[in-house]
């Protein structure tokens, strides 16, 4: 298929210019719309920059070639602009969801947030959704005039309905949050500025949403083949791969092992990105939605067709054991949980070890604001800093590799 560029906006896309707006007022800036500023605060943002040195599933020593955090965000935003330019949609708006999407993980990932969560089991627990929200408004401290970032309605809404609506229109609890309920940091935030969390989220939010999960199975793909965890030969075992790969050793037989996993990995992605917009533009040419009708939808009007819901499933499927749950992957993040458990006991019977802006005033404070607090500290180290900190108090610190 060809995918349209210089597209007009989209009956359903969000408008920079009909924005409901930022929770502190501020002037509008002479050069740039609404949703190009969050883009632009998002990318200057400390916690966007600690990105670099988080885990994605290989920890740092594991080598250079493999995605951080960074990287993989950095890919989900190239994803998420491709599907937005050919949609109609608003790309700034789609970006800014894309870009701080994965600002609320922790140092080792779901290692760390598994850790965390655990940590503050009898406050509320950790959920990196929950995390971003709180890093967005509360703890990047770059303006004079308040805390956080100050994004738009409309990035928020979007941030905390990564995966769709929290709860349903009486405010019960949905999916994922059915059990444990919804984060006491998204709800305490609702109060203050309405999220709608009920509704679906932007389409602009359905995007990002999709090229994240785009971007994990392509990229997750190449480095568990980079890794070794995996062969191609094997991951030829789900339909859609080795049909990818039937094509390409029809196109260029002989080609060497590299640069066919590189192709496998190239033609995955555009399928996908093409079944996006095919299956989009279907439901659009179906129900012809405005941007209002797309939030109040039963369901995401942004998605991927039947076929490809079973791709990305059995894609999943196969990675889940050989590479997430792969003995090696699987021995390092249990150290790394380790060594966030440390930090968290070790700060809470000596919080004056925390640094002079997060110790102060700390031992007044009641049981769940101190232990939140060292959790807020924690979630921001990179992998690098929770290892250097964590050797400074115990005797032995794990190399995690």
């Amino acid at each position: 298929m060809t995918i349209e560029t210089g597209r007009k906006r989209a009956d359903y896309a969000a408008d920079p210019a009909l924005s409901r707006g930022r929770l502190h007022a501020e002037a509008p800036s002479p050069t740039r719309n609404e949703f190009r500023r969050d883009c632009d605060r998002i990318i200057h943002s400390t916690a966007f920059r600690r990105l670099a040195h988080k885990t994605q599933v290989f920890v740092y020593h594991e080598g250079d070639h493999y995605r951080t955090r960074l990287t993989h965000t950095l890919e989900v935003a190239q994803i998420a602009r491709s599907l937005a330019r050919a949609l109609g949609l608003d790309e700034d708006l789609a970006e800014a969801l894309a870009l701080a999407h994965d600002l609320g993980h922790p140092p080792f990932g779901h290692a760390g947030e598994r850790a965390l969560d655990q940590a503050l089991s009898g406050y509320g627990g950790f959920d990196h959704h929950a995390q971003a929200l709180r890093i967005v408004t509360d703890l990047e401290h770059r303006y004079a005039a308040f805390d956080g970032l100050n994004l738009t309605w409309e990035t928020l809404e979007g941030l905390v309905k990564h995966n769709g609506p929290l709860t349903d229109r009486a405010g019960q609890p949905v999916v994922r949050y059915r059990e444990h309920g919804v984060p006491a940091a998204i709800l305490a935030y609702d109060k203050i500025q309405e999220l709608e969390l009920w509704s679906q989220p932007s389409a602009e939010a359905q995007a990002a949403a999709l090229a994240d999960d785009i971007a994990y199975d392509a990229h997750d793909i190449d480095d568990g083949l980079r890794a070794d965890l995996f062969a191609l030969e094997n991951i030829a075992a789900v339909p859609i791969i080795a049909d990818i790969l039937r094509g390409i050793d029809a196109k260029t037989p002989g080609v060497d092992p590299d640069r066919r996993a590189h192709e496998t990995v190239r033609e995955l992605i555009t399928r996908m990105i093409e079944d996006v917009i095919a299956e989009t533009e279907r439901r659009v040419k179906a129900h012809k939605p405005s941007a209002a009708e797309v939030r109040r939808a039963a369901g995401p009007l942004i998605a991927f067709s039947p076929a490809m819901q079973k791709a990305d499933k059995d894609i999943k499927g196969f990675l889940y054991p050989r590479m997430y749950r792969h003995e090696r992957v699987m021995h390092v993040m249990s150290e790394a949980e380790g060594v966030v458990r440390d930090l968290f006991a070790h700060y809470v019977v000596k919080p004056t070890d925390l640094p002079a802006v997060w110790a102060d005033g700390i031992d007044t404070r009641d049981e769940g604001v101190r232990a939140r607090r060292i959790a807020d500290y924690i979630a921001g180290m990179t992998d690098r800093y929770a290892q250097v900190e964590h050797a400074k108090y115990f005797k032995a610190t794990p190399e995690l590799k």
